[in-house]
């Protein structure tokens, strides 16, 4: 018998934001949850951002919150029977509250499906398994702290055996919540992993990769380990990512498979990202530290760029089948919201295929010594700017999530702007 039920919402810094109920909760959860519009207007610290609307000077508005079909499921790491359900925002009348980020995916999914087409998306994860030192209490990856060079061993069947039972224990409860994972890979960094899940509909990968999160982070903590998603938590080493694969199709398949007009279907798509990109970045890096994760040979994108087979852009054709033809975008942090990423990446493919432009010539070889590319910003406050006066993005994302975003951005760009570093402590200090 079901003791408890946790439920949750996705905020749009991809925080979960929710309750414990009593499991007698459960038979009547399809009449919804109470929670305040507020739950959405809240920064990376979960502090209230007045500027968003949704706070106190509104009222704090409680709104309906309604179950995702099929995403009650059961809760593995808990001790006892519990269940969780995935929500989504609404208001009083049941219309959709825009400023939720799974609304708005479900917006651009929409717009698609007015023109014929449907949308087959994968999400890779990157995360970091760490530990302390014990000298200074400093995390670092694990499998840094011993005698020597640090281990690189990308790919490594050793470093996957180092972490088997968490490995092992995060496979057996995907199956239990129903989460398609496909491989696990030791990445290129020591404690570096990623995890793949299977391509399917947009709001379903979407939705896969947020659970997927939590359930690595609570099943690590089950095991006495950290873990963490966070894009560049170690300045040494590679950061972690977020990558979207995406195809499109119609009713007779992948519009990108046809011999005779997918490849040229499949240039414009990605043309419609590299143009769209630099407006578009604060939803691929959301965060300060995110934008640290931009570095040269990082194995991050750094600049506008694309080619086949190719790791160092930001626009990266798999080698493929035709029937298998997809893009890669691979610019997001791993703590990025799935949601906004999936659906700026959706929007930039129709621009592309609208416009019908060709991107410039492919990258062969390292984009990061390409001095004929434009590098991407470093800078929070120059991406937020960008952002903040697209069209592009708000007929993508909604005028009301984007004036709550970047209200949202504003504040924590302020907060890490004022905020003053033991570096500049040991310079003047």
């Amino acid at each position: 018998m079901t003791q408890s039920i946790e439920v949750f919402l996705c905020d749009p810094n991809a925080v979960l934001r929710g309750k414990w109920l009593p499991g007698s909760a459960l038979s009547k959860l399809d009449k919804g949850v109470a929670f305040p519009f507020s739950l959405l207007g809240c920064d990376v610290w979960g502090r209230e951002v007045h500027e968003t609307g949704l706070h106190i000077d509104s009222g704090d508005k409680d709104a309906l919150c309604l179950p995702v079909k099929g995403r009650t499921v059961n809760v593995p790491w808990a001790d006892q029977p519990t269940q969780q359900a995935m929500l989504t925002m609404h208001h009083a009348d049941g219309a959709p509250f825009m400023g939720d980020p799974r609304h708005v995916l479900a917006a651009q999914v929409e717009k698609l499906k007015a023109r014929g087409l449907t949308a087959n998306v994968a999400v890779e994860l990157e995360f970091y398994v760490y530990e302390r030192s014990a000298d200074s209490g400093r995390p670092r990856p694990a499998g840094s702290l011993t005698p020597g060079p640090d281990h690189q061993d990308m790919y490594a069947l050793r470093d996957l055996d180092r972490q088997r039972p968490l490995m092992d224990a995060i496979q057996q409860a995907c199956a239990e919540q129903n989460l398609p994972v496909d491989a696990f890979v030791s990445e290129a960094a020591p404690g570096q992993y990623e995890v793949n899940l299977k391509h399917r509909d947009p709001l379903g990968a979407a939705d896969d990769a947020v659970m997927l999160k939590r359930l690595i982070i609570q099943i690590a903590h089950k095991q006495g380990t950290d873990v963490t998603f966070m894009a560049k938590p170690f300045a040494d080493h590679p950061g972690n990512g977020l990558h979207v694969h995406v195809s499109l199709a119609d009713t007779q398949g992948s519009i990108f498979a046809d011999q005779n007009s997918g490849p040229s279907k499949l240039r414009h798509a990605v043309q419609g990202l590299l143009s769209t990109m630099e407006e578009a970045q604060l939803g691929f890096a959301h965060t300060y530290n995110g934008f640290r994760r931009m570095q040269l040979g990082s194995y991050a994108p750094a600049s506008l760029s694309w080619g086949e087979n190719n790791r160092s852009v930001a626009i990266r054709l798999p080698e493929a089948d035709p029937a298998a033809r997809r893009l890669e975008h691979r610019l997001a942090g791993a703590d990025a919201n799935p949601y906004i990423v999936t659906a700026l990446v959706l929007a930039g493919m129709v621009k592309g295929m609208d416009e019908g432009i060709n991107p410039p010539a492919a990258v062969e070889g390292n984009a990061y010594t390409d001095a004929s590319l434009t590098h991407l910003s470093s800078f929070m406050d120059d991406a937020l700017e960008r952002f903040d006066a697209s069209a592009f993005v708000r007929d993508a994302l909604g005028s009301e999530f984007c004036r709550i975003y970047t209200a949202v951005k504003r504040a924590e760009y302020a907060t890490f702007a004022g905020h003053i570093t033991n570096l500049e402590h040991q310079i003047f200090l």
